[in-house]
């Protein structure tokens, strides 16, 4: 039991450390335009999420030149649903960033959960968000019974939000390993749900091996 709560920490602690070295302390922040590259796991096409990341990029920009720092919003988009977190001063502003992002090119959804209150985020509570977005992180990574790479995880003010392609079960799992995390206050899933045999046919099947590699092997 010790050696698996030492992974997930270390894990929480990698994930957290990266997650803080790519954000930066502007008003808006783009959501996952950050990640690094391509995963080959991810249950996206490699286009869909190239798209998720343009869509991040171009709303990110186009809320910033017309809310300006009137507004902390995070960008977040996974198959073309966008989850916007975060504070806004008044109903009217939170109203015209949906608007503004719903505007752009191949968006699909959009799930406003932006707070109107004042802006009461400070420095330490961005980091204790970070923290618990990488601890869910790593104990999804953790669990042998899921595809963790198939999970988005956002946080805001202790809250949990999860995007994805799953199957129920997998919502279910995961929404259990998030309510785990201390700290967290609630869970929201925003998932896109599929069967089995939906996971089935979007699963690469292995290669068959040949007489000539069977021979080599």
């Amino acid at each position: 039991m010790k050696s698996q709560w030492t992974r997930v920490a270390c894990a929480a602690l990698t994930v957290a450390a990266l997650g803080g070295a790519l954000s930066g302390c502007v008003a808006l922040v783009g959501g996952g335009a950050a990640v690094a590259g391509m995963s080959a796991v991810d249950r996206r096409t490699t286009g869909t999420q190239v798209e998720d990341q343009g869509i991040e990029l171009r709303a990110g920009n186009r809320v910033s030149e017309v809310i300006g720092d009137k507004a902390r919003v995070s960008v977040t988009s996974y198959n073309r649903v966008v989850l916007l977190t975060g504070q806004a001063g008044n109903a009217t502003d939170k109203a015209t960033i949906e608007k503004l992002v719903r505007e752009q090119a191949t968006v699909r959804q959009v799930y406003n959960e932006i707070e109107v209150v004042p802006f009461t985020a400070t420095l330490g509570q961005r980091s204790k968000d970070t923290m618990i977005t990488g601890q869910v992180k790593a104990s999804l990574v953790n669990a042998k019974d899921i595809t963790s790479s198939a999970i988005k995880v956002v946080t805001e003010n202790h809250v949990v939000y999860l995007m994805g392609i799953v199957t129920p079960r997998e919502s279910k799992r995961a929404a259990e390993i998030a309510r785990g995390v201390n700290d967290v206050t609630k869970v929201v899933r925003l998932f896109e749900v599929i069967s089995e045999d939906e996971l089935s046919s979007m699963t690469p099947k292995a290669a068959p091996v040949t007489e000539d590699q069977a021979s080599v092997n």
